[in-house]
């Protein structure tokens, strides 16, 4: 595409959206909406509550209002110490995940299943 071209549907698009965006500044629901927002805003400033606040007083129910609480209530559940012991080589690696090292080559070497009947649970 030229330059000109370019150039030209450019125009045309902005004289698209000017028209659209006149078109719906003369909207009364967007008006009311737009009223609306904005002494909802001042209302919430005054009592110094944010949107998250609102949803919660609102709909307790709500994915805001759940998200809070779970960040501020609950916390995730701590993995437990997991403690294995190699019969073989009388080696022992205490571990939270399985991302360790040793215990994966441990895996490789001897199977998931025979290093994991060698685990004893810390707590």
């Amino acid at each position: 595409m030229s330059a000109l071209q370019e150039f030209r549907t450019l125009q045309q698009t902005i004289r698209e959206l000017t028209e659209r965006m006149n078109s719906l500044s003369n909207d009364t629901k967007l008006k009311q909406e737009i009223e609306f927002e904005e002494k909802l805003r001042t209302l919430m400033a005054e009592y110094n509550k944010s949107l998250k606040d609102v949803v919660v007083i609102l709909d307790p129910d709500s994915k805001l209002s759940n998200a809070k609480t779970t960040k501020t209530g609950a916390t995730k559940r701590a993995r437990k110490v997991k403690q294995y012991k190699n019969p073989q080589t009388g080696e022992m690696i205490e571990t939270k995940g399985g991302n360790h090292k040793e215990l994966k080559a441990w895996k490789e070497k001897y199977g998931s299943d025979t290093v994991e009947s060698w685990v004893t649970i810390l707590g």
